[in-house]
């Protein structure tokens, strides 16, 4: 019977449905915790048993790391190392979907006050500051009015380190995003989120309201271009609608699932652990 280890520093809704399920697809599922790992020279003696190890840690940083460790010492992981270093960093990550000829969200790189201040005089509030490594919606800031934005960009500013000072500045597109849920290469369920009215932000991690979109050809199309980037893996890709189709605002390594789960009536959990089971043939 192969072995699953979900790594990951908590379990959620998602990480207990696919242990729950784990036996009737012929799987030990374990969670093995993120935390306690230790993972260096010589071996990989926390993940050795396990034939793949699936990524759930919340933290890019976190779980980036393991995997490539992981990888080095011979476990098979999911997703790649690659594929997750290259979601945490979302100015890299539109810089090779723009390559690749697939539309992302418009953007500016902030490394300092002047950066922010061109950023606002060319993009025009409302404009969207958020985070270059970071996720679930965290310190994602909506500026409406140009005279509160040196005041916004005060507590960027003040943080300690680089690495939480690098932001991107975007447009505004309104109060609701596409949620794009793939497995392997397959598109296996869309839903789109909006703000319930407490919170601009329509981030899925925030359980605002979503429905059931269907598969959409342009969708389709984009989700297998960004696999094609980033490898067979579960993402969750992130984008906006606008007049002139659909853009790639994010792309998740380790999505939530539970909402598109409840909005298309699909059986996720289901659907990995099937995937899971092709890998491993």
């Amino acid at each position: 019977m192969p072995d699953i280890a979900i790594v990951a520093d908590r379990l959620g809704w998602e990480e207990r449905s696919l242990i729950e399920r784990g036996a009737s697809f012929g799987f030990r599922v374990s969670w093995v915790n993120d935390e306690d790992l230790c993972l260096g020279h010589p071996g990989n003696p926390a993940l050795a048993k396990f034939d793949i190890a699936l990524i759930r840690s919340r933290s890019y940083t976190r779980g980036g790391l393991i995997a490539s460790l992981a990888e080095a010492n011979g476990t098979r992981v999911l997703n790649t190392s690659h594929a997750i270093h290259t979601c945490e960093n979302k100015a890299a990550l539109r810089a090779l979907l723009d390559r690749a000829k697939v539309p992302v969200l418009d953007y500016r790189l902030v490394l300092s006050r002047k950066d922010f201040t061109k950023a606002v005089d060319e993009l025009q509030v409302p404009v969207v500051l958020k985070p270059v490594f970071g996720g679930m919606g965290k310190r994602v800031t909506l500026i409406r009015h140009a005279d509160s934005a040196q005041s916004v960009y005060d507590y960027v500013e003040d943080l300690g380190h680089a690495f939480e000072q690098a932001c991107l500045v975007e447009p505004y597109l309104g109060g609701t995003s596409v949620r794009c849920l793939v497995v392997g290469r397959d598109l296996v369920g869309v839903a789109e989120f909006a703000s319930a009215g407490k919170d601009w932000r329509s981030n899925a991690a925030l359980g605002n309201e979503n429905r059931a979109l269907d598969h959409d050809p342009e969708l389709v199309k984009i989700v297998d271009s960004v696999v094609s980037e980033l490898g067979e893996g579960i993402y969750g890709v992130d984008l906006f609608r606008t007049q002139n189709g659909y853009v790639v605002n994010e792309v998740n390594h380790a999505p939530a699932f539970r909402a598109v789960a409840t909005a298309t009536g699909t059986d996720v959990p289901s659907t990995i652990l099937g995937y899971l089971q092709e890998l491993l043939q």
